[in-house]
């Protein structure tokens, strides 16, 4: 049986790809065979071997077997936007069907399948289809990635609620440093243990700039990989 996780997050640029990564090796080190996704990329870069996007090649690099980056992401959009404009764009429509083919044969190729999503959990992948519709697709559960800034409290209960209201297993939590200024982190996180809930259980905390490499050593890291490895599909 394959297993698989979909990591989304509090906002954009809050520590998904660095979570991921981080998953994929933790994967690894527990001897099954992980691959990354990134279904949908906005942002790429024109390459000899088309758009490639720098989250996606990060995914890719941390995962054994390498698939090709077709089945990686195979919605490469250029502009670095949002997704539904990005696509517009270049006059593509993000549909459901290509990304249900291009998991089910990463699936077939690994033990375990690491998701990230866009943005935060209820940024739509076009006019028609939310994440949810993915992760409901592709039957994994769901890991939140909070960001540890001004806000994030608010945030990170939408988040949640929103996620349980789409009818998807939200398997916890990870806190990540991503303000070095912010003042008040280990009090925020108190708050965040106390309203998140005991069906959503924080697995840890990961320190301001933690690359993917160190993330792996990190408990909550080693938590997430535990859990993935354990779930049984929804």
């Amino acid at each position: 049986m394959t297993h698989g996780i979909y990591i989304t997050g509090t906002d954009t640029g809050i520590g998904k790809t660095t979570v991921s990564c981080a998953l994929l090796h933790a994967l690894r080190a527990r001897g099954l065979r992980a691959v990354g996704m990134k279904p949908v990329a906005s942002g790429c870069e024109r390459t000899p071997d088309g758009w490639r996007n720098d989250d996606a090649m990060r995914l890719l690099a941390a995962s054994v077997p390498q698939p090709d980056y077709a089945l990686v992401n195979p919605y490469a959009l250029p502009a670095a936007t949002a997704p539904e404009l990005a696509a517009a764009d270049v006059h593509v429509t993000v549909a459901l069907d290509p990304l249900r083919v291009a998991y089910d044969a990463l699936a077939a190729q690994c033990d375990a399948v690491v998701v990230e999503g866009v943005g935060g959990w209820d940024a739509p992948l076009s006019a028609r289809l939310d994440q949810s519709e993915l992760v409901r697709a592709f039957k994994i559960p769901v890991l939140l990635v909070v960001g540890l800034r001004l806000g994030c409290i608010s945030h990170a209960r939408l988040s949640a609620r929103a996620i349980r209201a789409d009818g998807l297993h939200l398997l916890g939590w990870i806190a990540n440093a991503v303000d070095a200024g912010f003042e008040r982190s280990e009090e925020t996180v108190a708050i965040l243990d106390r309203v998140m809930g005991i069906g959503a259980p924080r697995l840890g905390l990961l320190p301001h700039r933690t690359d993917a490499m160190d993330a792996t050593l990190n408990p909550a890291v080693a938590a997430a990989a535990a859990r993935v490895s354990d779930f049984r599909h929804m």
